[in-house]
Formats: C-alpha cells, sequence, structure tokens
C-alpha cells in the first residue's frame, strides 16, 4: 500500500518524446528528468553544473525505456538556450536562484542575471522549441513556478518578480499553442526540499532577525496549512500529470501545491 504523502507514479507513456528539463543537475529538475526518462522520453538536462549531470546520468536505471543526454549550459547564453530548444517536444522550464535582500539593497547585477535565467530563458527555450511542436501538433510546456507567481513574499523582489512574468507567459503560450494541439501550464509548489531552500535559510535568518533554526517554522512554513517541505517527486508527479493524455484539456492554469498556503 502505498503511504499517505508519498504519490505513486501517474500513468504516462512518452516513448518517441523528446524533453528538455532546464535546471537538471538537482531538486525538482533532477527528479522530472528521471521521471520523463522513466516514461520512455529522451531528456536533454540542462544545467551548468557538469558534476551534478553525470551524477543524474549514472543514476539513471540502466534498461530504463528512456534515456538522459546531459547537456551543460548556463541559461545566462540566450542564444545557445534557443538553439537547444530546437526539436523538443515537451519543455520543463525549472531553473532557478535565489537571493534574498531589501529591495534597496539587491544588487541590480543579480536582479538582472535572475530575471535572465528564470524569465527570458524560458521565453527563449519556447521560442525554439515551438516550431517543432506545432509541426507535430502536439507539445507540452511545463513551467516550474511558485507559491511566489500566486503570491508575494518580502526581501525577494526579482524571484517573485520572475515567477510572476513566467506566469503570463505560460498562459501567452496556452493561447497561442492551443490551435496547434500544445499545452502550456505552470505547477507552483511552496517550499520543496531542495538546495535552493536549504541556501535561504542563513538570509532569512538575517533579513528578519532571528536565529537560522527559526526560519523554517517560522518564516518558510509560517503560511502552509501543512507543516513540511514539499519533495521533489511530488511536483515531478504534477508535472507528469500534465504530460498525460487526460490533460490535454488542462492549459494555461497554475497548478499550487502550495500545503494550503493559497487558500488564506
Amino acid at each position: 500500500m502505498t503511504a499517505i504523502g508519498t504519490p505513486g507514479p501517474v500513468s504516462l507513456a512518452l516513448d518517441g518524446r523528446t524533453a528538455l528539463v532546464t535546471g537538471a543537475a538537482g531538486g525538482i529538475g533532477r527528479a522530472c528528468a528521471l521521471r520523463l526518462a522513466a516514461a520512455g522520453a529522451t531528456v536533454r538536462a540542462v544545467d551548468r553544473d557538469t558534476d551534478g549531470l553525470a551524477r543524474l546520468v549514472t543514476d539513471h536505471p540502466n534498461g530504463a525505456r528512456g534515456r538522459i543526454e546531459p547537456c551543460p549550459l548556463d541559461l545566462t547564453d540566450l542564444d545557445a538556450a534557443e538553439r537547444i530548444a530546437a526539436g523538443t517536444d515537451l519543455l520543463v522550464n525549472n531553473a532557478g536562484l535565489q537571493l534574498v535582500r531589501p529591495i534597496e539593497e539587491f544588487p541590480p547585477e543579480v536582479f538582472h542575471q535572475i530575471l535572465a535565467v528564470m524569465l527570458e530563458a524560458p521565453f527563449r527555450l519556447l521560442r525554439g522549441a515551438l516550431p517543432h511542436m506545432y509541426a507535430r501538433g502536439w507539445g507540452r510546456i511545463v513551467n516550474v513556478s511558485s507559491v511566489h507567481g500566486l503570491r508575494a513574499s518580502p526581501f525577494k523582489s526579482a524571484y517573485v518578480a520572475a515567477k510572476h512574468g513566467l506566469e503570463g507567459l505560460s498562459k501567452t503560450a496556452a493561447l497561442e499553442g492551443a490551435p496547434h494541439g500544445v499545452t502550456s501550464n505552470c505547477v507552483n509548489p511552496g517550499y520543496v526540499r531542495t538546495p535552493l531552500v536549504e541556501r535561504q535559510l542563513a538570509d532569512q535568518a538575517a533579513a528578519h532577525g532571528i536565529p537560522e533554526e527559526r526560519v523554517l517554522a517560522d518564516i518558510l512554513l509560517a503560511d502552509s496549512a501543512l507543516k513540511r517541505l514539499v519533495e521533489p517527486a511530488e511536483v515531478a508527479e504534477a508535472v507528469a500529470y500534465l504530460c498525460t493524455p487526460e490533460a490535454s484539456f488542462v492549459t494555461g492554469t497554475s497548478l499550487a501545491l502550495d500545503g494550503g498556503w493559497t487558500a488564506h
């Protein structure tokens, strides 16, 4: 029997499909790459962390239906991002970075970098991927947004701005892609058990003036009805669901995995 809170895999067959997952070396991206490859896809795993990509390939089960192709790339190289997306049937925009600072102390160059990686790169990846999707009459775009695509938090101006922009880009792609059999959706997790979240603890402690050990309960999970972190595999199953035939009428929407945060 499957334990409560531990999802079983949804039924999904992606044999013959090519998927591209950004930020694939760890966290949510890693879970998505493994899940889509297990469903039979050839997965282009994009990340600038070459060691993490090597571990991903090593951990991909022998004899699995699909395969993982490591694609080392810094997404601030926007022209390269657009080129690598050509021929993609399924695009998962997941890569992200974070800095926690008040607006008046936020470094402009970091604000620019975050928007380049988390909003402009997804746009360029879409430009590269959509012609092939349109030609085949089938495509799936899944943008890993965040509860911060639906709600704001203090001290995260760049991240919140990027995720809100990604929501709008996703909806526009849904409207344009509908006549071509292409769906576009966001998944919106709360705080996920990833290195990105773990790295926030010290910054959040400094920003709020509290000990680091209080950050998880007092800050990160304060607005969540469920007092735990989301697991990367849970997000990957939501991504997988949006790729199933049963989800073909789901487009232009945002699927919240936020433990009740947005129910407030």
